[in-house]
C-alpha cells in the first residue's frame, strides 16, 4: 500500500481546517495557499472529503469548508479511505478469488498479510487530528 500524493494533500487540508477552527469556514483558495496544494486538485479532494462526511461545504459569497466532526473524531484512516478507498495491502485480502495460489481463505500468506494490515489500520486509527494539530507526533 502506498499513501499517494492525493492522500497527502487531503491530510494537509484537514489539518489546516483543524488548526483554524476559530475561523470556522475557510475558502478553498486559503486552504490551497496554506497547504501548498494546487487549487484544482484541492477542489477534487474537498469533494471526496465532503462526500465522506469529514468536512462540510458551504456555498455562497462567504462559503467555504469546515470540519464536520471534532478533530479528535477524525483520524488518518478516515482520510486515506475517503480518498483511496478501503486500505488493503494485497488484493487477495479483499477478494479471495484473486488468490494466485488458488487457496482463497486457506493461505498462510493471506493470514500473515491480514495481520500486518490489521496492525497498520489500527495505528492509522490512533492518529487523530487533535493530536496532529497539537504536534503530539
Amino acid at each position: 500500500m502506498n499513501i499517494t500524493q492525493e492522500s497527502d494533500y487531503a491530510i494537509r487540508a484537514v489539518l489546516i481546517l483543524a488548526k483554524n477552527l476559530e475561523k470556522d469556514i475557510l475558502d478553498a483558495r486559503t486552504i490551497c495557499e496554506l497547504g501548498n496544494v494546487p487549487l484544482r486538485f484541492l477542489l477534487k479532494l474537498l469533494r471526496k472529503l465532503t462526500k465522506a462526511g469529514i468536512i462540510k461545504s458551504y456555498r455562497g459569497v462567504n462559503g467555504g469548508y469546515a470540519l464536520a466532526k471534532a478533530p479528535i473524531d477524525i483520524n488518518l484512516k478516515d482520510i486515506i479511505e475517503a480518498i483511496e478507498g478501503p486500505i488493503t495491502i494485497n488484493r487477495c485480502l479483499y477478494d479471495k478469488d484473486t488468490c494466485s495460489a488458488g487457496k482463497g481463505d486457506n493461505c498462510a500468506i493471506h493470514a500473515a498479510l491480514y495481520d500486518v494490515q490489521s496492525k497498520m489500520i489500527s495505528e492509522l486509527e490512533k492518529i487523530n487530528f487533535e493530536d496532529l494539530k497539537r504536534n503530539k507526533w
